[in-house]
This record gives C-alpha cells, sequence and structure tokens, in this order.
C-alpha cells in the first residue's frame, strides 16, 4: 500500500480512543466482506439530534478515521445534517472540499487516487445511516 494513503492526519485521527455506547438508542453492526473491514456503530438520540455516538471498528486505519470523525462531528447534530456528511466526504474523494461542519473529512483526499481503499473510509457513514434509521427519536 502506498505510504501516501496513510497521511498523519488520518493515523491521528485512527488512534482516537473510541467506545461502545452502554445504552445506545439503536447499534448496528456493517461489514465490507472485500477487505474485512468491520464497524459496529452506537447512537442515541434525544429531541431529535444526535446525543452520542459509539463504535467499535475492526478494520483498517481508514475506517478506523472515519468512524473517529463522525463521533466527533456528528454529535449535536440532526440526523440530516450528520447524513449530509457522506455527501462531504463523496465531494472530497472527487477531488472537492468538504464543507463546515464536515472539514476535517478533507484529511481522506489522498484516498481520491485508490479507489479500492473508498468503501474503508465510507462503511462507518453507511453504519451512522443505518443506526439512525433504527434509532429512537
Amino acid at each position: 500500500m502506498s505510504d501516501d494513503l496513510y497521511q498523519r492526519a488520518i493515523l491521528e485521527r485512527a488512534k482516537a480512543p473510541a467506545k461502545r455506547l452502554e445504552n445506545p438508542g439503536a447499534s448496528v453492526t456493517v461489514d465490507n466482506p472485500l477487505c474485512g473491514d468491520r464497524i459496529t456503530l452506537d447512537v442515541t438520540m434525544e429531541n431529535g439530534r444526535i446525543a452520542a455516538i459509539g463504535h467499535q471498528v475492526r478494520g483498517c486505519a481508514l475506517c478506523q478515521a472515519s468512524a473517529a470523525v463522525i463521533a466527533a462531528t456528528a454529535v449535536g447534530q440532526a440526523p440530516a445534517e450528520a447524513t449530509a456528511g457522506r455527501a462531504a466526504l463523496d465531494s472530497v474523494l472527487k477531488g472537492g472540499i468538504a464543507d463546515s461542519p464536515w472539514q476535517e473529512l478533507s484529511i481522506f483526499a489522498p484516498v481520491q487516487r485508490h479507489k479500492s481503499r473508498q468503501d474503508c473510509v465510507r462503511l462507518p457513514f453507511t453504519a451512522l445511516e443505518q443506526a439512525l434509521t433504527a434509532a429512537k427519536p
């Protein structure tokens, strides 16, 4: 794998502490059968907004970093704001920019050149969308 893919910002974000929620409103597990990544994402809602996100990733640094960005950014957002993160990520992966509050997704710009690794970054967003669908308001 190319060294340019694992930039310092990605590796630092991948090292962010991660933990599961004790009593989540919803919890989903999503796998990427092509690479073996697996994420379990927990979400709790309050007053129509994300109150807490927990996660556990068994996967590469890209998947871990993506989950950490979600956990740091989506708390306090309404579901529509949180799921807009996928569009921001897709913009970055196509050479564009990510708008506020998702600017940190710009750390994934190097993944643009590695199509086979883009699903690793998208997997936590798939888990987030599924968890928000399943969550109790």
